[in-house]
């Protein structure tokens, strides 16, 4: 009787090391075949975005633009006017100013530019010159330092500049992008509270609340960021041109926009290469002229730290300067031009939303007051105690 129940135990205790062995094997091939789901679903979102990266670029600056115009939009709606109307009057209004700013300074802007880029290379050379002489240094001339002479660029604007076939494709494609852009920009805006309204239908009443909220973050941040630095680069750009006129800086139509360009929308570095530019261009004419712009510069960028943009960025958020630079870095990483214009705002309505809707706690006191407050209250306890 009793090797029975033995022999049964152990045929039960195999019965159960099959089962169990069996079940491993059931769970190792549902695991293998989730790892190979996962990595095949990597390597598609991989080709896919390799292959629409462009068009999402182009999706997130018509997004951009978009709530750019919101508010001009908005209050056209409030007079009466149809959104879809007041939407394509403001890009159009648009259009014709970019248009009257072209035919008006187009040729003054694409000749001064020419000349800039073919006097680069020799203007860079001169300051070379003038530093070595007046510092004993011996620092690469400005040919050198860049590898550029007129030689060069013709040979490479041979070997580059396409034929008319090139050209004619290329301006095709230029204008089917901006088309697409525009086209995104009049349907996101016209039809933005529809768009608004559908997306929330998906979700209950409590999550219709927080996309409400979310949208309008966005709207108020990103647009009102673009609208300050417009507005911004502006000045910037109409003050340096008038300067650079006054004292009789060559080329200065497209030194000032790119003052009022790079110093407002490249984060931290911008500053100093957006004078660094005219600086080298005016030393290579008149050394005293360069000592003018860089004091310029300097007193411009105080007023406008002090004056102009804590009133037009008043309803902006305030991003650090090293997560704009990043950003900056990570958005011409993934979308090239375009993910380095649109990261900026991006990251100050994902700020905007974590500032919203996150919870700050109040700070221990060894958190709060470092190591020499901790070191001083400690004494003060035995102190207290010796007393």
């Amino acid at each position: 009787m009793g090797g029975e129940e033995a022999r049964a135990d152990a045929e039960g205790r195999a019965a159960t090391g099959r089962g169990s062995r069996r079940a491993d094997l059931r769970s190792l091939r549902v695991a293998i075949v989730y790892i190979l789901l996962a990595v095949a679903a990597y390597q598609v979102s991989g080709w896919l975005f390799h292959h629409i990266r462009d068009f999402l670029g182009m999706l997130f600056l018509a997004w951009l633009a978009s709530v750019t115009i919101e508010p001009v939009v908005d209050r056209l709606e409030r007079t009466g006017m149809r959104r879809g109307l007041g939407t394509g009057l403001v890009l159009f209004g648009t259009i014709v100013f970019a248009i009257g700013f072209i035919a008006i300074f187009g040729a003054l802007l694409a000749e001064q530019l020419a000349q800039l880029l073919g006097a680069l290379p020799d203007a860079l050379t001169r300051v070379t010159d003038w530093a070595n002489r007046k510092f004993g240094t011996d620092f690469a001339t400005g040919k050198d330092l860049i590898n550029i002479t007129p030689e060069t660029v013709r040979d490479l604007a041979e070997k580059y500049t396409p034929g008319v076939l090139g050209v004619v494709s290329t301006l095709v494609g230029v204008i089917f992008q901006a088309a697409t852009v525009l086209l995104f920009v009049f349907y996101m805006s016209a039809q933005g509270p529809q768009l608004r309204r559908t997306i929330s239908s998906w979700f209950p009443a409590r999550e219709q609340k927080v996309i409400a909220s979310v949208w309008e973050i966005s709207v108020d941040k990103a647009g009102g960021y673009v609208v300050s630095r417009v507005i911004l680069a502006a000045f910037s750009a109409v003050a340096t041109g008038i300067f650079f006129l006054i004292i009789g800086v060559p080329y200065w139509l497209p030194l000032a926009i790119w003052t009022g360009v790079v110093s407002q929308f490249i984060p931290t570095l911008g500053t100093y290469l957006a004078i660094g530019l005219p600086a080298v261009i005016a030393a290579a004419a008149q050394p005293l002229d360069a000592v003018w712009v860089i004091l310029f510069g300097t007193a411009y960028q105080q007023i406008e730290n002090y004056i102009l943009h804590p009133r037009i960025t008043s309803r902006t958020v305030s991003i650090h300067p090293a997560v704009a630079f990043g950003s900056v870095i990570v958005g011409a990483s993934l979308f090239g031009a375009i993910g380095a214009l649109v990261s900026v705002p991006v990251v100050a309505v994902i700020q905007a939303i974590v500032e919203t809707y996150g919870h700050r706690y109040e700070l221990v006191q060894e958190v709060d007051g470092g190591p020499d407050r901790a070191a001083g209250s400690d004494d003060d306890d035995g102190n207290r105690d010796g007393e």
